[in-house]
């Protein structure tokens, strides 16, 4: 009962973040490749502060679909690209994920077919001066809580399109 009232909690978090996520201004989308593999998005909601979301697979164990959101931090003086005219931010964040697991044939649904955890991404942009296009990559310690608690980790790089 404990774990169903968190996904809830967890689920209505989502949803209070999502009219943040389709907004045109601010707004990116593309690819996320890695653990997991997807679509991702990013909205800014402020100048260094950003809400980014993927619905991707996961391939790491038992296939799985895999629904994360996250808010990030951005810091633009950290790195500073001499002979590059775009920005370098590195970001810092906190999120949720949650995955489905796929059924195996044999069994019934069961509580460890949802997973829930706790995002902790660290990652590297790329915003081209010249193209509304930004790159990606992130490393994600991932703290499980849903249905029972362990690590995991998650790597990705992507590329989105950044809408005027």
């Amino acid at each position: 009962m404990r774990a169903t009232r968190f996904r809830i909690l967890l689920m209505l978090v989502m949803m209070a973040m999502s009219p943040a996520l389709f907004a045109q201004s601010g707004t990116s989308a593309g690819i996320i490749v890695g653990e997991p593999t997807g679509l991702s998005l990013k909205h800014w909601v402020a100048p260094t502060r950003a809400v980014d979301a993927a619905v991707a697979w996961s391939f790491s164990g038992r296939n799985s679909l895999h629904l994360h959101a996250d808010h990030l931090w951005h810091n633009f003086e950290a790195l500073e690209p001499n002979e590059l005219a775009g920005r370098f931010p590195v970001y810092v964040g906190l999120g949720a994920r949650v995955r489905f697991h796929e059924r195996r044939r044999t069994r019934r649904r069961s509580d460890d077919d949802v997973q829930v955890g706790i995002r902790f991404p660290l990652g590297l942009e790329y915003h081209f001066a010249e193209a509304p296009v930004e790159i990606f990559g992130e490393l994600v310690p991932i703290l499980n809580v849903v249905p029972d608690s362990d690590f995991d980790l998650n790597a990705a790089v992507g590329i989105r399109y950044r809408f005027r």
